[in-house]
């Protein structure tokens, strides 16, 4: 198959990410009064706002923010005390992995549910009756929800702590309730590809007391709030800069989740009658963020591989990438065989603020001509 067209679709890389940086003018401004104030970290006045105002947003009790993700999970590893093994789910984010094994704590994979690649509850039963883990990991995925309240049954079952993986959830509602007020800890991201931008950070949330306060005093080294006995501690501290980010973030978040159900929207209206192409639906979300584009490739359906399709987008400066399952590093032998599907067969489409409906239509057209075993002679698009 010819993977290259003579001219790409389109002049400049459609990316994959939200990339939603707020305009020169609002980042100027917020980094003004940083300047006048001469603070710059250390649980500041804007990350104390953005906590608050987290904590409003979500419903929850406490948000501890953070420089970012990775350092999030460790925290939350430790304020579980977790040494020996973790349930985690085979699809998911690479950083619950780094975060695991620095923390120490060993992976045993939990397979996917076939439909929507969350994390199967069934599976789950089976492998803590095998040996009892440490910590039970739930991930939130593309904007979507594992079945939250079936995994908290389980850890209160076997007295076993839960946490939720939203690194992709922020925003997303799962009957009538934010994510974020699922288990007793929960982590969010704020990366460039997430719908909430603040400069690569996150934030931890619990409801409960204890797990709060060892949170706050992980965070750094001279801690915050009551003093508690811990560990370890680390700086993990979220800059006022960031803070700064993330509160233009809360103040955008409707406009920016809005954009992307138009996205969402117009990409399932045009995959739908293109065969061996199937758009994963946010799991279990009554309102998802709908921060990432998910796919499955038939190929027996379709004729063209993922890898197939990754090749002709790229060649027209579309960036498009493999979900990553079903190699969970550390993990106990054992057969994945729905994540070795989704990490054979899934891909992730560009969804956020510098992609377009018209953008969007056109990734469509290069996707059915490919399907159609022709690919694409287009002029080149701005």
């Amino acid at each position: 198959m010819n993977t290259h067209t003579l001219t790409p679709a389109f002049a400049r890389t459609v990316a994959l990410g939200q990339q939603n940086i707020p305009s020169r003018e609002k980042y100027e401004a917020a980094m003004r009064d940083i300047f006048e104030r001469r603070y710059y970290t250390n649980q500041g006045p804007l990350a104390r706002e953005f906590e608050a105002r987290l904590q409003r947003f979500l419903d929850v009790r406490h948000a501890v923010c953070v420089a970012n993700a990775t350092i999030g999970l460790m925290m939350a590893f430790d304020a579980l005390a977790a040494r020996g093994c973790a349930l985690v789910p085979a699809a998911g984010n690479p950083a619950l992995l780094h975060a695991l094994a620095w923390c120490g704590v060993d992976a045993v994979a939990c397979d996917a549910e076939t439909a929507n690649g969350q994390l199967s509850i069934e599976r789950a039963a089976r492998l803590i009756a095998d040996g009892k883990p440490d910590v039970l990991v739930g991930a939130n995925l593309w904007g979507g929800a594992c079945d939250a309240a079936a995994l908290r049954s389980l850890g209160d079952q076997h007295r076993i702590p839960v946490l939720f993986d939203s690194l992709q959830a922020f925003g997303s509602t799962v009957s009538g309730v934010r994510a974020g007020a699922a288990g007793c800890i929960e982590v969010f991201s704020f990366g460039l590809d997430d719908v909430l931008y603040a400069g690569g950070g996150a934030c931890v949330v619990t409801d409960d007391d204890a797990i709060a306060a060892r949170l706050r005093n992980i965070r750094s080294s001279y801690g915050a709030g009551a003093p508690v006995s811990v560990e370890r501690t680390s700086n993990g501290r979220m800059s006022e800069a960031q803070a700064a980010l993330g509160l233009i973030g809360l103040d955008d978040f409707a406009t920016h989740q809005a954009h992307n159900r138009k996205l969402f929207d117009a990409y399932r209206d045009g995959l739908a009658s293109i065969a061996g192409v199937r758009v994963i639906e946010p799991s279990r979300a009554v309102r998802s963020n709908h921060q990432t584009l998910v796919c499955e490739i038939d190929v027996d359906s379709c004729g063209v591989t993922r890898d197939q399709l990754i090749q002709i987008l790229s060649a027209n400066h579309v960036e498009a990438r493999a979900v990553a399952a079903g190699e969970v590093r550390g993990a106990h032998a054992q057969s994945l065989p729905a994540a070795a599907r989704i990490g054979a067969s899934w891909l992730l489409l560009p969804i956020g603020a510098r992609v377009s409906v018209t953008d969007v239509k056109v990734i469509v057209e290069l996707i059915a001509s490919a399907v159609a075993g022709q690919v694409s002679r287009q002029g080149a698009r701005a």
